[in-house]
């Protein structure tokens, strides 16, 4: 059964004439982004992957807009197909809800995105979804409050506009920045039938690296996972010009009894101590087509990720 929402929302998106008391011309937008890479890991033969990801988007004025989420990968935390496997061409919504947006903050409803804005490490995967509303209110000194209430879903991409037999979800974060060289988050959440706090504190080092520390805490079983890492530019020489290379480093550790939400962030490997090193950097400045190679370990999983991907 499809919520009452959506259906609304599809309405609006075809009628599209008058919203909210006043004329429009919606406003048709979309981007796009591919990705190739080639995947091999300890504990299973090496494969060779695609990631496609559409974002169509309808403003309805300068305030109220539709967007949608459209990608490949069959679960939460997975986004990639495997070439040469007939049974894993998969490609599915995974989000539509309506945004109002002002200068204040903004409010989403729907199947909304898992963040408000830049993803952390220890947050749920980029690429997943939530069913429910989101506010985002700006304040004072630089700050921010959101609330999330709703259910998080079947963990089926297939599932993700169902409605249905979900587990509620509901979030309070408070975000600030601290000048040009410190920022945190604070925030609270109950999900999967547990409660968790999050910390988070960035430190902008100098205008190319940050390092970060971020922090959850299972309250009802005694469990955490941390993350400490850094990220930023540096440059190489190429061809006597100088070369821009992104990078990102961390170590983190995930307790054994911290539950199923460890398995909803990006490319959860497993359990225990573990580490990560990835450099990126671009081919064609056109389409912003870019290559990247990452090195993951996790106890005894190792796993080597390298290939190029491509925005439009």
């Amino acid at each position: 059964m499809r919520p009452p929402f959506l259906f609304v929302l599809l309405l609006i998106t075809i009628t599209g004439t008058k919203a909210f008391g006043e004329q429009i011309a919606p406003t048709f937008s979309q981007k796009l982004d591919i990705q190739v890479r080639y995947d091999n890991r300890s504990n299973r033969p090496s494969r060779e992957q695609y990631r496609l990801r559409y974002y169509p988007s309808i403003a309805l004025n300068a305030s109220w807009s539709i967007n949608s989420f459209i990608v490949t990968g069959e679960d939460f935390s997975s986004s990639h197909n495997t070439f040469s496997k007939e049974s894993t061409d998969y490609l599915y919504a995974r989000r539509l809800y309506l945004r109002h947006e002002t200068h204040s903050g903004k409010t989403e409803l729907g199947v909304i995105p898992t963040y408000k804005g830049r993803v952390s490490s220890t947050g749920l995967s980029k690429d997943g979804w939530i069913t429910g509303f989101r506010h985002v209110k700006q304040l004072k000194n630089d700050s921010a409050i959101e609330v999330v209430l709703g259910q998080l879903a079947n963990a089926q991409a297939n599932k993700a506009l169902s409605v249905g037999g979900e587990d509620q979800y509901f979030e309070v974060e408070y975000s600030a920045n601290m000048g040009q060289r410190h920022s945190y988050e604070a925030s609270f959440e109950r999900m999967l039938d547990g409660t968790f706090v999050r910390g988070e504190y960035r430190f902008r080092i100098n205008q190319q690296d940050t390092a970060f520390i971020e922090w959850v805490q299972r309250t009802d079983k005694g469990a955490a996972k941390i993350v400490v890492g850094k990220s930023g530019v540096f440059s190489t020489n190429v061809l006597d010009t100088a070369y821009p290379i992104e990078y990102f480093a961390y170590y983190s550790y995930i307790n054994r009894n911290f539950g199923a939400r460890a398995e909803l962030i990006e490319d959860f490997l497993g359990t225990g101590h573990g580490g990560s090193l990835e450099f990126s950097g671009l081919i064609l400045q056109k389409h912003k087509v870019e290559w990247f190679v990452r090195a993951d370990v996790v106890d005894s999983i190792s796993r080597l990720l390298a290939g190029v991907k491509v925005a439009f």
